[in-house]
């Protein structure tokens, strides 16, 4: 079994919480995978940790130590094009949610995504 995500001994915490707690996890390529437990369990927090979500979320003080491989390579690596992970790297929740974004930010999300990039029509 080749991995696609190679999860290693990843925590992350948020203010003075500890989300995740020593996780390792290999992710098979071309497999269903199904991440499940009950609410706040963390499944949400590793899946923005994948696709580096994480990032996004001010006014909190966050810690993340451990790694993350995408196809063998550090996903928080320095140099690591984030938008191209996150091309790579979608989700979908179960309900809409916004991310910790301003409403302009949320709305423009996706089509930064698909590279559109700033437009004078992205900004009506």
């Amino acid at each position: 079994m080749v991995a696609k995500f190679s999860i290693q001994k990843l925590v992350y915490r948020f203010s003075n919480t500890v989300a995740l707690n020593d996780v390792t996890l290999d992710i098979p390529a071309n497999q269903i995978t199904v991440v499940f437990g009950p609410s706040h369990a963390g499944k949400s927090t590793l899946l923005r940790c994948l696709n580096r979500l994480n990032d996004l979320i001010e006014n909190e003080e966050t810690e993340l130590t451990g790694r993350i491989l995408l196809d063998g390579r550090d996903i928080y690596a320095p140099g690591v094009d984030v938008t191209d992970l996150r091309r790579r790297v979608g989700m979908v929740f179960a309900l809409p949610i916004a991310l910790p974004l301003t409403i302009y930010e949320n709305v423009a999300y996706g089509p930064k995504m698909a590279g559109m990039g700033r437009s004078a029509r992205l900004d009506e």
